[in-house]
């Protein structure tokens, strides 16, 4: 039990995080995150320590976020401030007008080019990080993220926020 309270203090900032750049609800990622450690609690059993528990419990948290979408929930838009744990070089960004630009065309995109430009730009995973956590290939992410990115390109030209080159 102890130990498990020690990783809850040590991810609970980074999945709050990441539920939260997913259902856009501070108040959903509340909830939805205390669901995460609680389903990591219950099938802690299952978990491999030959593996990363940083990617077994994003994983959760995808999947988590990834159900929560699925339901018909009405959204609204995220808190100026967001809380964590750790600094978040993202927060400065996103304080900008393109960051606020980004956010809304991002979303726009369905949830798997989400999650892999999210893991990818605004957590810095790598490639196989991404796929432990998405239980997908490599070869998927990498074209998730490169479809993604065209996709979100094209809305920002789309809307006039950045120009076609």
């Amino acid at each position: 039990m102890e130990a498990f309270g020690l990783l809850v203090d040590r991810y609970q900032g980074p999945v709050f995080n990441v539920v939260l750049r997913m259902v856009r609800s501070y108040e959903d990622a509340k909830e939805i995150s205390q669901d995460v450690f609680v389903k990591a609690f219950e099938n802690l059993r299952q978990f491999d320590p030959e593996r990363n528990f940083f990617s077994w419990i994003y994983r959760i948290a995808i999947n988590e976020s990834i159900n929560f979408l699925g339901k018909p929930r009405p959204q609204s838009d995220l808190p100026a401030q967001l809380p964590t744990n750790r600094p978040d070089p993202a927060r400065a960004y996103e304080a900008s007008e393109t960051g606020r630009q980004v956010h809304s065309a991002l979303d726009e995109l369905g949830q798997d080019y989400r999650a892999v430009i999210l893991l990818r730009h605004f957590f810095n995973l790598s490639y196989r990080e991404m796929a432990r956590i998405l239980d997908i290939p490599e070869k998927t992410v990498k074209s998730r993220l490169f479809d993604g990115r065209r996709q979100l390109r094209r809305l920002l030209v789309g809307k006039g926020w950045i120009n076609e080159k």
